[in-house]
């Protein structure tokens, strides 16, 4: 299996290669660029220092800027699991989104086709776990908000690119929004850790930004950064469904 990309290289990357075999995770990032000749643009100047290896079009083509067997700059200080610099074990996908910034829109027909197809090759390539497979916003929660709450997280994890619940939306619901006491709150950002979310927790700003990182992945119809019974039910299963 391959897949047809126009190359468009990018200077940015880690000069030496690295094994086969370091290469972990997938992760999804959004342009966040009002236009897309520019994210181009700059994921190619040397000046940015910023970079990925692989960049999904609006109109769902896709460019290869960094050989995958090299580090490229897409994820910055992150963190996942005991996991710490991430850009030496992913492969990083920008796509094509203006983002939070700038009227977040909806990812494309023909983009989520190209990410489902890109992904499932690099999957069989690399042996990728379905939990190593995250967005920016997973591995940097104080930093970023992208692939955003209208990555189709839910639609993907069908085709097992990604994780999700198993429980009844109908009765989530239900709960949604309904207040937990401080030990479920604790409860709820073990569960988090046990996930693969960072562990730097101190101040309530930082929690905040981690609940919406969580709630941006696994919840997007209400990223509020609190933390409710809804949330809670959802971090027990998915805790239950990496064992």
């Amino acid at each position: 299996m391959s897949i047809n990309t126009t190359l468009n290289y990018s200077p940015n990357f880690d000069k030496k290669k690295r094994k086969f075999k370091q290469i972990k995770f997938i992760i999804f990032h959004y342009t966040g660029m009002k236009n897309e000749k520019d994210a181009i643009r700059r994921l190619t100047n040397s000046k940015s220092k910023v970079s990925s290896h692989y960049f999904i079009k609006l109109n769902g083509k896709v460019i290869t800027l960094v050989p995958e067997l090299y580090i490229s700059w897409h994820a910055g200080i992150s963190s996942w699991q005991n996991y710490k610099s991430i850009n030496k074990h992913s492969i990083g996908i920008e796509i094509s989104n203006p983002g939070h910034s700038y009227n977040y829109k909806k990812f494309s027909k023909e983009q989520i086709h190209s990410i489902l197809k890109l992904t499932k090759y690099l999957i069989k390539k690399y042996k990728i776990k379905i939990k190593f497979i995250l967005g920016h916003s997973d591995i940097a929660p104080f930093r970023k908000k992208d692939p955003g709450e209208k990555f189709p997280w839910k639609y993907l994890s069908k085709k097992k690119i990604g994780l999700w619940h198993d429980l009844n939306e109908k009765k989530l619901l239900k709960i949604r929004e309904k207040k937990v006491d401080k030990y479920d709150k604790i409860n709820f950002l073990k569960n988090l850790h046990k996930i693969g979310y960072s562990r730097q927790l101190n101040k309530n700003k930082n929690n905040k930004l981690l609940i919406s990182a969580f709630q941006r992945r696994f919840r997007q119809d209400l990223v509020n950064g609190i933390i409710d019974q809804e949330c809670l039910l959802i971090s027990k299963n998915l805790t239950k469904n990496l064992e």
